[in-house]
C-alpha cells in the first residue's frame, strides 16, 4: 500500500524499475533512491479521499540512545573542510553533505504506525508512507519539499536551500545558496523544457514548519512535446537541492566523502497518474526507512556546503533538521 493526502493506493499489481511506464496506464507509486534506482508499483485500487488512520498499532521505536551516525562529528567537520578545499579550487560551489542515522528496530515494527505518528506531530506538506515489503521498500516520509509536480506538459520543483530556527538565523550565505540551486534546477528542467519556457515565480520565499524554517523557490517549465517521465527522471535526478553545483562533481565529491549510501533518502518519492497525466514527487528528506536485512530504521540529515559555509554551523544544521523527528521516532503515539 501506499498514502498521501487525499489519495490511498492498495492491491498492488506489478512492479518495475522501467519509468517508461509512468506514460502508459494506471496509479503508479514512484521510490528512486539517490544512487539511481527507480522503483515504479502500479497499483489497482485508488481511493481519492482522505487518508484512513494509520496508526494500527501502536509505534515501539528505538530509544534516543541506540541512534548512531555514520559521520560523527568530527568526521562531519573534517568533510566539511575538505568541500571548502575543493570550492577554493574552484572545483565546485556547492556540495550537500549528508550523514545516515540508524537504529535497531524490532522485527515486528509497522511503517505505517510509524507514519501516523509522523503525520499526528510533524505534518508536512508532502507527507506520505510506502509499504511494499517484497520490494524492501518500507518507507515513511514527511517532506516538505516538492521534487516534481507534473501536469499535463507544466512542470514545477521547489528546491529548498537555506535553514534556521527562525527567519532571523537565515543568512546571506543561505540566500546565495538558494540562487546557486535555483540555477542548477533551471539548468536541469531546461533540458527537457521548450526554449525560453522556465520561469522562476518565486525566489526564496520563507516558508514555515515544525521547529524550523526554510527558504524555498520555484522553478517552471514547459516540457517539449513527446516527453515522457523517463526523460524528465533522467534530466532531473537526483535532485539538485541534494547534491550541488555543478552536479556532476558534486555527486563525486559525495560519493568520496559520505561512507553510507543514501538509499531513499535525497532520492524522490511519491506518485504518477498515468491516466490523467499528471503526479507529484517529493525529495526524500525528512525520511525514516527501515532496513529488515541490517534490522534497523534509518534516517538521513545533511547540509548544503559552500565557501562561506562554519563548519561547526553545517553541523548543528544537521542536528537541527534531525531533533525533532528523532525525538518522534524514538518515542511513539
Amino acid at each position: 500500500m501506499a498514502c498521501w493526502e487525499g489519495v490511498f493506493a492498495t492491491c498492488l499489481l506489478d512492479v518495475t524499475d522501467d519509468p517508461a511506464a509512468l506514460d502508459s496506464r494506471g496509479f503508479w507509486v514512484v521510490v528512486a533512491d539517490f544512487e539511481g534506482k527507480v522503483t515504479c508499483a502500479r497499483f489497482r485500487d485508488l481511493h481519492r479521499r482522505p487518508a484512513p488512520a494509520l496508526v494500527s498499532v501502536p509505534w515501539a521505536g528505538p530509544r534516543r540512545q541506540e541512534w548512531s551516525t555514520s559521520l560523527d562529528r568530527q568526521a562531519y567537520i573534517t568533510a566539511v573542510g575538505r568541500i571548502r578545499d575543493h570550492i577554493a579550487a574552484g572545483e565546485v560551489y556547492q556540495a550537500n553533505l549528508c550523514r545516515v542515522l540508524s537504529a535497531p528496530l524490532a522485527r515486528d515494527a509497522d511503517i505505517q504506525a510509524l507514519a501516523g505518528v509522523l503525520r499526528q506531530r510533524n505534518p508536512a506538506p508532502y507527507a506520505g508512507v510506502v509499504r511494499l515489503p517484497g520490494q524492501g521498500l518500507e518507507i515513511a516520509t514527511a517532506s516538505p519539499e516538492l521534487f516534481l509536480r507534473r501536469r499535463g506538459r507544466t512542470v514545477t520543483s521547489s528546491p529548498i536551500k537555506g535553514t534556521g530556527r527562525t527567519e532571523a538565523d537565515l543568512l546571506d550565505k543561505d540566500h546565495a545558496e538558494n540562487v546557486m540551486i535555483v540555477d542548477l534546477v533551471r539548468n536541469d528542467l531546461g533540458r527537457v523544457c521548450t526554449p525560453g519556457s522556465v520561469v522562476v515565480p518565486d525566489l526564496c520565499a520563507v516558508e514555515k514548519h515544525p521547529g524550523l524554517v526554510h527558504l524555498v523557490s520555484s522553478v517552471q517549465g514547459e516540457l517539449v512535446e513527446g516527453t515522457g517521465w523517463p526523460e524528465l527522471l533522467g534530466a532531473a535526478l537526483p535532485p539538485g537541492s541534494v547534491t550541488g553545483a555543478p552536479k556532476e562533481r558534486a555527486l563525486q565529491l559525495i560519493r568520496m566523502l559520505e561512507p553510507s549510501p543514501r538509499g531513499p533518502y535525497c532520492g524522490a518519492i511519491g506518485w504518477v497518474d498515468a491516466d490523467r497525466k499528471c503526479g507529484e514527487l517529493a525529495v526524500g528528506i525528512r525520511t525514516f526507512w527501515i532496513d529488515r536485512q541490517a534490522g534497523l530504521l534509518r534516517f538521513g540529515t545533511g547540509a548544503g556546503i559552500t565557501w562561506g559555509s562554519d563548519p561547526e554551523r553545517e553541523w548543528d544544521e544537521t542536528e537541527l533538521k534531525a531533533r525533532r523527528l528523532l525525538a518522534i521516532a524514538s518515542s511513539g503515539v
